[in-house]
């Protein structure tokens, strides 16, 4: 069985080495792992998590009269932060997640990305893009996402601007261009199917419990920060009622699971990638 994120990874390993521009990345703080989604199905074919955004600023939830507007009720104070995921002794900073099998089925045809590449019939390059599309939302400062400059030279209020699908196709050339070894990419040109009977199946790393992963989860404040705001002054206070989330997770979370066109189902073997 072909393990899809550890092909990913040591893809990404050598993209890298590559590429000056992503050179600074160390992918012993990054994990890979799988999400399940069908072809044709709506939703992102891949992600860039970000685990080391800083804690928010306090906040609440308020409700209001729909006729005043006056505010009748609020929650308590809360702040947002990052899950900790460790790996033995190292704290991972990125997750980058392929949803599968979506991504094997990608092709350049009706793309944002496909005005950038001359030859329609590798379809398979828009899977290497998506890869080093990922790889770029990675900040070089650890500042959460990539802020990509527009025309204008100010950051754009968008993670996916016209010069970042440029930059992302300028990225793929120079990978190839620097000759990689086939056997590094290879798997990205053959589909879902394809796959599936070249190999008794496919599998990739997951979070237990599946389909769950660290995401960004509300914490209560024991201490409210002090307010001057009258319009909290005599407003209900709605008791805290946080929805349980894992907020630590370690290499013991890790699961390989089996990817099938429908479904996908637990393998029963201990995960060979954790970070690389």
């Amino acid at each position: 069985m072909i393990n899809y994120t550890d092909r990913l990874t040591l893809l990404m390993q050598d993209i890298v080495t590559r590429v000056p521009t992503l050179s600074f990345i160390d992918m012993s703080d990054v994990i890979v792992f799988g999400r399940f989604g069908r072809f044709g199905r709506s939703g992102p074919i891949a992600t860039c998590h970000c685990l080391n955004l800083p804690v928010s600023d306090p906040g609440y939830y308020f409700w209001r009269d729909r006729i005043t507007g006056r505010m009748t009720r609020r929650s308590e104070w809360f702040v947002t932060k990052s899950p900790i995921v460790t790996i033995g002794p190292n704290r991972i900073k990125y997750l980058i997640s392929f949803t599968l099998p979506r991504f094997c089925d990608q092709t350049l045809s009706r793309t944002r990305k496909e005005r950038f590449y001359r030859r329609a019939t590798d379809g398979w390059v828009a899977k290497l893009d998506t890869v080093i599309h990922e790889l770029y939302h990675i900040d070089p400062n650890n500042n959460g996402i990539r802020r990509i400059a527009g025309a204008d030279g100010a950051c754009s209020s968008s993670a996916h601007s016209p010069q970042f699908f440029a930059q992302v196709a300028e990225m793929v050339s120079q990978y190839l261009d620097s000759h990689p070894s086939p056997a590094t990419y290879d798997f990205l040109m053959n589909d879902f199917d394809a796959l599936e009977s070249r190999h008794t199946g496919i599998s990739g790393t997951c979070f237990r419990p599946f389909p769950s992963y660290p995401q960004r989860f509300e914490q209560r404040l024991e201490t409210p920060p002090v307010s001057s705001d009258p319009a909290l002054a005599d407003v209900e206070v709605e008791p805290w009622h946080a929805p349980k989330r894992r907020t630590h997770y370690t290499a013991d979370h890790l699961q390989v699971r089996q990817f099938l066109r429908e479904t996908s189902r637990s393998v029963p073997r201990t995960p060979s990638v954790r970070a690389a």
